[in-house]
């Protein structure tokens, strides 16, 4: 069946209360989403977010964002009074994220539930705690240690704590325990809303896309508490980091600055960790999407403490290997694969040795400063495929024709057909729609005709990226109706 789908970020819904959320606000977007004929929607990672504030440098791989809890929730089972946070001024701008606000005024918040949560346990929070305590036991710990040392990252603490000295960690339980409970209740929080926003959701006939980074970031419990899994020295610092090549949008290449898998070392256990960390996100969304897919067959090495990307060099990665302890231990999933970038005859046998479809993008593939798009054009669609106008490191539609090379815009108006009294974003979407592509999915930005001021991120910036939200009453009866009209016209909805 052709299915479609809109990627809307949790943080990008409307609320009052300065970032999205899993309550009212998700419920409304899943009823436009279906009343617009949608299979899908696809989110990007819902992990915390640390240093500039985005989902895919996360503090942990397994923890759901606190950000995301819903406070009239939390206020519907008396865990909070309404006036202890409607009051608080959770940004001065409606269309974007005040991050800084937010890590200044939601845990103060979030602290008045937890002790309330605690004075009268439920019993299936300890239940809650021993399902995960193999990602959970590690993250309370490590955020509350954050949290005494002024945030600063782990391999600034003590050298007892950097390398997890068992009698200091000891102390530390035992000193802390009412800190590191309280990182224990926001993880039950969230997932306790996240299994109900996820049934409401799948009841509407609608899955959940997921997007799974395959990097973890520097200073993260990830690498604190498993520094033998990456290519760290004598001292826990990475030697190498991630990122990619120069190209004709960077000269300089990307510097993402993650530390690299010593995929050597998790080969001796038949990559354990990778197969849990799949199995736990393939039971959290209903669809996983394999973030910067190519790294799986080579990866880009760059020096510590290098400026930027030029330096860097291609490595060897696991390939087919991982995938089949994957499919080994967890059986066939369904997973996307985001095989975007500088593709190789190496990386697209990896591609279709896996099976996963791969993703095409519009944008790219009428941009001349992408060497990579070749293909991205719908005439040389496969049906096995995902197909987007763009993605979250893209602009927008709008934004694209204002900022492209004239020569390319004007290439796409003539391919498209496009003309201003439909608006360029419609005549793309619905070539999209149109295309032989199985599945298509379009930015909710693209739905509303937005600009360059809303698009998500602009790679290797920093200052404004992950902020934009859109504006209540947008997503309209009336608009789902004319998408409905299309998934008829283009037959994807039943």
């Amino acid at each position: 069946m052709r299915k479609s789908g809109i990627l809307m970020h949790l943080a990008s819904l409307p609320s009052e209360y300065g970032v999205g959320t899993m309550g009212a606000a998700a419920r409304k977007f899943a009823d436009f989403l279906s009343d617009a004929g949608q299979q899908y929607w696809q989110l990007l990672p819902i992990c915390p977010t640390s240093y500039g504030d985005s989902p895919y440098q996360s503090f942990s791989t397994f923890a759901g964002n606190p950000y995301f809890i819903d406070l009239d929730l939390l206020a519907s089972e008396g865990l909070l009074d309404k006036k202890e946070y409607v009051s608080v001024n959770w940004g001065d701008d409606v269309s974007r994220i005040d991050y800084g606000r937010l890590y200044e005024q939601r845990y103060p918040v979030l602290k008045l539930a937890a002790k309330r949560f605690l004075e009268n346990e439920p019993e299936d929070f300890e239940t809650f705690c021993e399902l995960q305590a193999f990602w959970l036991e590690d993250y309370a710990l490590f955020m509350t240690l954050k949290d005494t040392h002024g945030g600063c990252s782990w391999w600034q603490w003590e050298d007892e704590l950097k390398r997890r000295d068992h009698s200091a960690i000891d102390k530390v339980r035992e000193t802390m325990a009412e800190q590191i409970a309280f990182w224990k209740v926001l993880q039950y929080f969230f997932f306790r809303q996240w299994k109900s926003l996820k049934q409401y959701v799948n009841d509407k006939g609608i899955d959940f896309i997921g997007d799974l980074p395959i990097y973890v970031s520097q200073d993260s419990v990830d690498v604190w508490a498993h520094p033998e899994l990456f290519q760290l020295d004598e001292n826990l610092m990475p030697k190498e980091v991630s990122g990619c090549p120069p190209d004709g949008f960077s000269a300089t290449g990307q510097l993402w600055g993650n530390p690299l898998f010593d995929w050597d070392k998790m080969a001796e256990d038949d990559y354990a960790w990778w197969v849990g960390r799949i199995d736990y996100f393939c039971h959290i969304y209903d669809v996983l999407r394999i973030d910067h897919f190519r790294g799986f067959d080579s990866y880009f090495a760059i020096p510590y403490g290098a400026e930027t990307a030029k330096d860097g060099y291609w490595k060897q990665g696991p390939g087919m290997k991982l995938f089949n302890a994957v499919e080994a231990k967890i059986g066939k999933q369904p997973i996307i694969a985001e095989d975007l970038g500088f593709l190789t005859d190496s990386v697209k046998k990896l591609l279709a040795d896996s099976g996963f479809p791969g993703m095409k993008v519009f944008e790219l593939g009428f941009d001349s400063r992408d060497t990579n798009g070749n293909g991205y054009q719908p005439h040389n669609f496969i049906r096995d495929c995902v197909a987007y106008t763009g993605t979250h490191d893209n602009d927008t539609i709008q934004g694209w024709f204002a900022s492209a090379d004239p020569v390319d815009t004007e290439w796409a108006r003539e391919y498209f057909r496009l003309t201003k009294e439909e608006g360029y974003h419609w005549g793309m979407m619905r070539a999209l729609w149109g295309s032989v592509a199985d599945t298509a999915i379009v930015q909710a930005q693209d739905l509303l005709g937005l600009g360059s001021e809303a698009r998500m991120n602009e790679p290797s910036t920093v200052g404004r990226n992950w902020q934009w939200r859109a504006l209540p009453g947008v997503f309209t009866e009336e608009l789902a109706q004319k998408i409905h009209r299309m998934m008829v016209l283009y037959e994807r909805v039943n």
